[in-house]
């Protein structure tokens, strides 16, 4: 699919807030989320980090597996706060 037919669509800004949060606060998130195939996943996470890529931003989290991902804002159907990663 290219960019052409699966545009970008900025989220609210209170939900990129929400992000940054649990970024800062190492809060883990229960993510459902279209992947590039529009396959859905429902994982826990430890978000990382975000990033602007090509004009489209991106949550890099890690799965419970240790597994990286990159997923697209727009793309993330829910998110819920899950708790703070124990130290």
């Amino acid at each position: 699919m290219s960019k052409q037919d699966d545009p970008y669509f900025p989220i609210q800004c209170g939900l990129h807030s929400e992000y940054e949060l649990a970024i800062m606060h190492q809060l883990n998130l229960k993510l459902s989320w279209l992947d590039q195939q529009d396959i859905e996943h429902r994982e826990k996470v430890t978000p990382l980090d975000l990033k602007t890529k090509d004009h489209q931003e991106y949550l890099v989290v890690k799965n419970m597996n240790g597994e990286h991902h990159e997923i697209r804002l727009d793309k993330i159907l829910q998110s819920n706060v899950s708790e703070a990663i124990k130290a």
